[in-house]
C-alpha cells in the first residue's frame, strides 16, 4: 500500500522558484509518481523500426511496468504487459527478438504475439472454469492506449486523456524536423543500446538534459584534454572527434544563444546551439538529396532548425542534428537507467549515421569521455540532498524573464532554469490532479 500523501503535502513541495529535496528522495513519492505521473502521461515506448517483421518484439518498461512491443501477424504494433495471464512469469527478459508465439518459461502457455492465449498445457484440468481460450481475462492484457506519431510508439496506463498529438503540442515538430531530414522521410533504428545504470533520481538526469550552465563545469576532464591535442591540428585537418569534444567548453555566451521553448506537460526544445558535426554544406551529396525532395527554401528551413535537445517529458530526450534518442527508465528513487540510441535517415549518405554511432560512444556510452562526468554529478546530487543540510532545491535562476508566445509557449535565454520550472509545474499537474 502507498504511503499516504496529501494533495496539501504535495502541493507545498513544489514553489515558484524553489522545489523540496524530497521529491528527489522519497521513496513514497516515488511510489506515487510511478502511479500518477508515469501511470497517466503518454510514455515513449520505441519505434516501429524496432519490430519490422511480424514476431519481432522489443522489451521495454513504462515507468516500473515491464511491456512488450510486438507486430502480430497481421502487421499491427501492439503493446503488451510483459506478464503471463496464468502464474505472473514475464514472458521475455530486458532484450529483443524474434517469436512465431510467446511461450512462458514456466508452464509453458503459449501466447500470439498480439496476446491471444492460443495454448494451455493440459487444457482438460481448466474444463468449466474462467481460464480458457477465447476469454479477454485469459489473454495478455495490452496497455489502455497506444498510439504512433510517424512511427514513434507511445503509450499510456490510462484510458483517458488527450489524444498524443494534442499532448505533444509545439514539440511535435521536432519529430517532424526528425523526419524531414530523411530524403525518404523514414529514420531507422540501429544497433543496441548504451546502457547506463545511475544512483540517482530520475529527474535530475531529465533536468541534466537542459542544464546549459553544467558543461563548462561538469566536463572540464573532457574538453579541455581535447582543445590541447586540437591546436596539432589545422582546422581542416580536425579529428571530428575533438570538435565534439571541444563544444563541451562553449562559453556561457553560447550557451545563452540557445534559447528554450517550453510547453505545457513539461515539454521542452532547444534552438540555436549546433551540435559538432550536424552543418552540411548545400553542395553535398545529402543536402542536394533533400533539396530534390523539399525545395532548396524547404531544404535549408529543415537544416536549420537546430534541434540541440528537445525533452518529451517524462521519458525520453533527443538530438535531431546527431540522431540521437536517449530513453529514461525509473527503478527506484535513487536507480535510474537512461538507454541512447542511435537512428538512420533513410536515403542519407552512411557518414552521417557513422558521425552518430562516433558521438554516442564518445559522449554517451558507459565507457565514454564524458559520461562518467555526468554519472559524477548524478551521484554527488542525489547523496548531497540526503544530508541535513538545506531543504531546498533552487530554480531561481532567469525567474520572471522568459517570454510568453501566442500559442501558449515560453521562450528563454539558454542558461535559464525555465526548463526546470516548467517540468516541476507537469509534475504537480499529474501529482496533483487525476484529470491530467
Amino acid at each position: 500500500m502507498l504511503t499516504e500523501i496529501s494533495n496539501t503535502e504535495l502541493d507545498a513541495l513544489v514553489e515558484r522558484d524553489r522545489v523540496h529535496k524530497r521529491v528527489y528522495t522519497d521513496p513514497a513519492i516515488f511510489d506515487l509518481e510511478m502511479e500518477r505521473l508515469w501511470g497517466r502521461a503518454w510514455v515513449f515506448v520505441g519505434h516501429e523500426s524496432q519490430v519490422p517483421k511480424s514476431g519481432d518484439y522489443f522489451s521495454t518498461s513504462i515507468g516500473t511496468q515491464g511491456v512488450i512491443m510486438t507486430r502480430d501477424k497481421s502487421n499491427n504494433i501492439n503493446v503488451l504487459f510483459n506478464r503471463c495471464s496464468h502464474k505472473g512469469a514475464q514472458l521475455v527478459g530486458d532484450d529483443a527478438g524474434h517469436v512465431a508465439q510467446f511461450r512462458c518459461p514456466y508452464h509453458g502457455y503459449v501466447f500470439e504475439t498480439d496476446g491471444i492465449l492460443a495454448h494451455i498445457p493440459q487444457e482438460a484440468g481448466y474444463q468449466g472454469s474462467d481460464f480458457c481460450k477465447g476469454k479477454k481475462e485469459s489473454n495478455i492484457r495490452q496497455v489502455p492506449r497506444m498510439q504512433i506519431y510517424r512511427g514513434f510508439v507511445f503509450a499510456s496506463l490510462t484510458a483517458d486523456g488527450d489524444e498524443l498529438e494534442t499532448w505533444l503540442g509545439p514539440t511535435i515538430s521536432s519529430f517532424d524536423n526528425i523526419l524531414d531530414r530523411s530524403p525518404l522521410g523514414e529514420i531507422e533504428i540501429c544497433g543496441g543500446r548504451l546502457r547506463y545504470l545511475h544512483d540517482a533520481n530520475w529527474k535530475i538526469l531529465l533536468e541534466n538534459v537542459s542544464d546549459n550552465m553544467h558543461a563548462p563545469v561538469t566536463h572540464q576532464s573532457a574538453y579541455q584534454p581535447a582543445r590541447m591535442v586540437g591546436e596539432n591540428f589545422k582546422p581542416e585537418d580536425k579529428p571530428l572527434e575533438i570538435e565534439m569534444l571541444e563544444r563541451f567548453g562553449s562559453s556561457y555566451e553560447v550557451a545563452d544563444s540557445a534559447n528554450y521553448i517550453t510547453s505545457r506537460y513539461g515539454h521542452c526544445y532547444a534552438d540555436g546551439a549546433i551540435t559538432s558535426g550536424s552543418s552540411h554544406d548545400e553542395k553535398s551529396k545529402y543536402v542536394s538529396g533533400l533539396i530534390e525532395v523539399h525545395g532548396l527554401k524547404k531544404t535549408r528551413e529543415i537544416l536549420n532548425m537546430s534541434r540541440q535537445n528537445t525533452i518529451i517529458y517524462p521519458s525520453i530526450a533527443f538530438k535531431s542534428t546527431m540522431q540521437t534518442i536517449r530513453v529514461y527508465r525509473p527503478l527506484a528513487v535513487d536507480k535510474t537507467i537512461q538507454e541512447t540510441w542511435t537512428y538512420k535517415l533513410k536515403g542519407a549518405p552512411e557518414e552521417l549515421f557513422e558521425d552518430s554511432i562516433r558521438y554516442n560512444q564518445l559522449v554517451f556510452s558507459p565507457s565514454s569521455i564524458a559520461a562518467h562526468d555526468d554519472y559524477e554529478a548524478y551521484h554527488r546530487i542525489q547523496h548531497g540532498l540526503q544530508t541535513q543540510g538545506l531543504e531546498w532545491v533552487s530554480q531561481h535562476r532567469n525567474l520572471d524573464e522568459d517570454i510568453s508566445n501566442s500559442d501558449g509557449t515560453r521562450k528563454s535565454s539558454g542558461t535559464s532554469e525555465m526548463t526546470f520550472r516548467n517540468e516541476f509545474q507537469a509534475w504537480q499537474e499529474y501529482m496533483l490532479d487525476e484529470r491530467v
